[in-house]
């Protein structure tokens, strides 16, 4: 079936990813990618399909209500995946009024302009859906009660009966909302506004709440992607506090897969929780970090453990986060599809074979090709 799907923030770190995905597997789409290209929006990310014919960039500001309005209404919009997000929370403690203003009047502007196109149309909201993809960051924070001085298995658990590193409780779609950042806050926002567009309106909304994601062409500020490059140039690995703070980690092409399974067969006005039954103290993570780069880039084992350096705590920083992503396996049949060790060698391996992607961020140079 021929369709317009718009994807915003499709130039950064997941959202590049979910529009390759879209574009290889569904010739038949088309689709649209809306980004304001900000700091983190990157079209080098997109290199490999930016000229196929069933895929169209626009530049521009979500938060621009009259130009949603206009690039929905032109291109027949009929299905709206939005991962156009400011989200990195130290960022958002220095400047919450642009998270507040991206999360949560970006978010409402595609809600009002959907809302209005399609119910201007003869089949309203048929065949219609706003998806919307938010954080597990707005559940607040979990207990952290494993004993300690053990690693995580060096595994991806294949279902929460084994999902027990850091402790017995995990988040799921009806835990209570509990954001303690101004990132989180914004987010958890804009979920309730796609969730009050459903109940008030009756447009066919769905929301998924993910844990950390990681893999190729994520922005360098980002741990495992900063972490990488400071081991190969001998600089500091700054870890908050004590490196206690523990995080549900998923590939990203795993959580692209998840995406396309509920944008196509997900239950409208429902919430799906997706994680990798994969927790990890920031710590233990950071070893392995160094383990495979030293490995991968001929250091002897032990090399680089003297570049890690505590650091003070960021204020309102979550303990631990875990997803129980159970109701998403045994519904729409999703799970992780690689084991954590191959995911970070992949990873690791894209960086190292990928240095002049990370050089043109640092120096600024991808920003003056755009």
């Amino acid at each position: 079936m021929k369709r317009n799907i718009l994807i915003t923030g499709g130039a950064g770190f997941i959202g590049s990813h979910v529009v390759r995905l879209f574009v290889n597997k569904y010739p038949d789409y088309n689709i649209y990618n809306v980004d304001m290209l900000t700091y983190a929006g990157n079209l080098d990310n997109l290199k490999d399909v930016a000229n196929r014919p069933n895929y169209t960039f626009i530049r521009a500001d979500i938060a621009d209500l009259d130009k949603m309005r206009r690039v929905i209404r032109e291109n027949c919009i009929d299905g709206i995946i939005n991962l156009a997000a400011e989200s990195h929370v130290d960022r958002s403690i220095a400047d919450p009024f642009t998270f507040a203003r991206t999360n949560v009047m970006g978010t409402l502007s595609l809600l009002q302009a959907a809302r209005e196109y399609w119910e201007s149309l003869d089949e309203r909201y048929e065949g219609k859906i706003f998806y919307h993809i938010s954080t597990d960051e707005v559940y607040g924070a979990l207990e952290v009660t494993h004993p300690e001085g053990t690693e995580a298995p060096f595994t991806t658990r294949a279902s929460a009966d084994a999902h027990m590193a850091y402790g017995t409780d995990f988040f799921v779609e009806t835990t209570k909302y509990a954001p303690h950042s101004p990132y989180s806050a914004s987010k958890a926002s804009s979920d309730h506004f796609v969730r009050a567009y459903h109940d008030t309106y009756g447009m066919p909304t769905i929301v998924t709440n993910c844990s950390n994601n990681y893999g190729p062409n994520q922005f360098p500020e980002k741990l495992i992607p900063l972490f990488i490059t400071n081991i190969c140039q001998g600089k500091s690995l700054p870890v908050y506090g004590k490196g206690e703070n523990v995080r549900d980690w998923l590939y990203v092409e795993d959580h692209a897969r998840a995406i396309d399974l509920i944008f196509h067969k997900g239950k409208i006005a429902d919430t799906y929780n997706i994680g990798g039954f994969n927790e990890w103290k920031n710590i233990d993570l950071i070893k392995v970090l160094i383990r495979t780069v030293d490995r991968l880039i001929g250091n002897p084992e032990g090399h680089s453990d003297h570049l890690i350096t505590y650091i003070t705590d960021r204020p309102g920083h979550d303990l631990r986060y875990a997803i129980d992503s159970r109701k998403l396996q045994s519904e729409l049949g999703w799970e992780p599809s690689l084991q954590f060790e191959e995911g970070i060698e992949k990873t690791v391996r894209w960086y190292l074979d990928n240095p002049e992607w990370t050089e043109n961020i640092i120096s600024g140079r991808y920003r003056q090709d755009q």
